[in-house]
């Protein structure tokens, strides 16, 4: 029998689930079984799937998170997940294991699937690879040749499917055998951000940002080549590392 957590996503918002399930891809001791895009949905989910663990939505249309907690019987352990960080005393009000705020952070997140672990006694699986550090090397293969790449001469990564590309300080690219998300959990998170759902940048590396007409941001990044494409939502937050 599988020791996994089994996961329902509940969100209206589709990217969100897709970006949620994207970053539990590095914790296999979870399992994303289902997701549903409202309370109607995710209440008929609930009793046909049985999980484990919900990671829920606080505002949804026709109603909250909090509404459908109250409306149907859930044993699964809850984790909010919403962009506002006011419901969050409401939330450990109703016993959440935990509360994420959106975007969430990977090595947030690997927070809450400790305490998910912790809390239900679920055996870690094998262990995740360390987090990374300017000063370490990677051993990378490339179209005309392989070398080690210092993690602080890494410029960028961007998504490829399950895939990512990776672009060094001098141009070079290479295609790595793992997702933006994985990445994103082992890269030093004071020097690296994600900008994008399919780019992450090294911050040493960004020579300028550019406003678009439909108010999006182009980020112009050492060895990168064109521009990369960030969005208002991650733009916040690539100010503030840069302040």
């Amino acid at each position: 029998m599988s020791t996994r957590l089994r996961v329902l996503l509940v969100d209206d918002e589709r990217l969100a689930r897709a970006e949620l399930r994207k970053l539990l891809v590095p914790h296999p001791e979870l399992e994303v079984v289902g997701e549903a895009a409202d309370a109607d949905e995710a209440a008929r989910r609930v009793a046909e799937l049985e999980p484990d663990v919900l990671f829920l939505d606080v505002q949804m249309p026709e109603a909250s998170g909090f509404e459908l907690l109250a409306r149907v019987e859930v044993k699964a352990q809850v984790v909010f997940v919403t962009a506002y960080d006011t419901h969050a005393l409401r939330a450990f009000e109703v016993n959440a294991l935990d509360y994420l705020l959106k975007p969430v952070h990977p090595q947030r997140l690997r927070a809450t699937v400790e305490r998910l672990l912790q809390k239900t006694g679920t055996p870690q699986g094998a262990p995740t690879a360390r987090p990374l550090t300017l000063d370490d090397h990677l051993f990378l293969s490339g179209e005309r040749r392989t070398r080690f790449v210092q993690v602080d001469d890494i410029a960028c990564l961007c998504s490829a499917g399950d895939y990512s590309e990776l672009v060094t300080r001098d141009g070079q690219r290479y295609l790595t055998p793992r997702p933006l998300s994985e990445w994103e959990a082992r890269l030093p998170e004071k020097h690296f951000t994600r900008i994008h759902r399919g780019a992450i940048i090294h911050l040493a590396c960004v020579e300028r940002v550019d406003g678009t007409a439909d108010e999006g941001f182009l980020v112009h990044v050492r060895g990168a080549g064109a521009p990369l494409s960030m969005s208002r939502r991650h733009a916040a937050r690539l100010k503030l590392l840069m302040t």
